[in-house]
């Protein structure tokens, strides 16, 4: 049986998103339904929007979603119906990766996560009864509703009853990412500096991570003023502008270089300049989108002889099942006040609310789609 829901529909980067009925799939057993309260916007679904990915279009995105679990299929044990959950990213379950508990690096993220369809080709969404591009990282939250999976599904602890969805909503991937780099990733030690490239959600998490794992000092570096004001206020003990001359201003503060180096942007000069500040055993964590082609240049001497690593990093190597509720707890205990960054949207402002993190006028715009009672 389907469900007829409401989606924004992504064709391209000349379009708007557009909201329109679609319907949804019968539920799989390892499937579950879940009513969206809310949803975060993130940089990889207007990096899909612009092309960057190889998602097809149209698509409805959207991979931070909360909401309450509507229906189960008849294999499911992550949730029951009635219950609060978040979603995060899908992953197969069996490969070497998922057996290591990395399921950021499943071996079929594309088919579970990008392709458009479910793993087997099958669609999970119609619109005027025609297959429509859909389970974006399991999920497809743009949405009323939205079809989720056994492996994307995590329950809110009852310890966070009186913590609204549309704050944790985000939670699920770019916020996970920043931290998960610094917890989990990087494995920040205490007293070692730590550099962040880019204040944006993804940065804020790192920032907020650092404080939590005792780095020091912590070194914030972007463009907006207002943004570096509030890396202060969460756990940055030093900003930097862009503009200014960033590796003159970091050498004077870690002569011996930095123990750890984040960047978010992608932006390969920086990238590369991140690296020529890091100490021996330093390690360089990579998050940012950059383009397909664009490529890196270390010297090999410094990278060999000084031990230092340079490390891809997709999802924070999360095992949500774990890592989810440990954010929210240090959520619940005031570590990680990551509801400072959200900025909220109706559903039907789903462009002002792009606009307005395109713009950097908010840092995590989420949509309240419907509401959580």
């Amino acid at each position: 049986m389907t469900l007829q829901s409401r989606a924004a529909i992504c064709s391209g980067p000349e379009a708007p998103f557009e909201i329109a009925p679609v319907a949804l799939d019968a539920l799989r057993p390892d499937e579950l339904r879940v009513r969206i309260v809310a949803c975060g916007i993130c940089h990889t679904d207007l990096a899909v929007r612009d092309r960057q990915l190889p998602v097809p279009v149209p698509v409805v995105l959207g991979h931070e979603g909360a909401g309450i679990v509507e229906a189960v299929g008849a294999d499911v044990t992550a949730a029951k119906v009635g219950d609060r959950v978040v979603m995060s990213f899908n992953s197969c379950g069996h490969c070497p990766s998922c057996a290591d508990h990395a399921p950021t690096y499943c071996y079929d993220f594309f088919p579970e996560n990008w392709s458009g369809t479910r793993a087997d080709g099958s669609p999970t969404l119609f619109r005027d009864g025609e297959p429509l591009n859909g389970n974006f990282f399991g999920q497809s939250s743009f949405a009323t509703h939205a079809i989720a999976h056994q492996r994307n599904v995590v329950k809110v602890p009852e310890t966070m009853d009186d913590v609204p969805l549309d704050i944790l909503a985000p939670i699920g991937c770019g916020l996970m990412t920043g931290a998960g780099a610094v917890l989990r990733s990087m494995q920040v030690r205490a007293g070692l500096p730590l550099a962040v490239w880019g204040a944006g959600t993804v940065g804020m998490a790192a920032i907020m991570a650092a404080r939590i794992a005792g780095a020091g000092p912590i070194i914030a570096i972007d463009l907006h003023d207002s943004r570096l004001d509030l890396a202060r206020e969460l756990g940055a003990t030093h900003t930097i502008n862009g503009r200014e001359d960033v590796a003159a201003k970091i050498r004077e503060l870690c002569p011996a270089g930095l123990g750890y180096a984040f960047d978010t942007t992608g932006v390969n000069r920086l990238i590369e300049g991140a690296f020529n500040l890091l100490a021996p055993k330093g390690v360089i964590g990579l998050v940012g989108a950059s383009a397909p082609d664009a490529e890196l240049t270390f010297n090999e001497s410094a990278l060999m002889g000084g031990g230092r690593r340079v490390m891809g990093i997709l999802g924070g190597d999360s095992d949500i099942v774990t890592f989810l509720p440990e954010l929210m707890e240090h959520y619940r205990a005031g570590r990680f006040p990551f509801d400072r960054l959200i900025g909220h949207f109706a559903f039907e402002d789903i462009n002002a609310a792009i606009a307005a993190s395109e713009s950097g006028a908010v840092i995590k715009p989420v949509l309240r789609i419907s509401p959580e009672g």
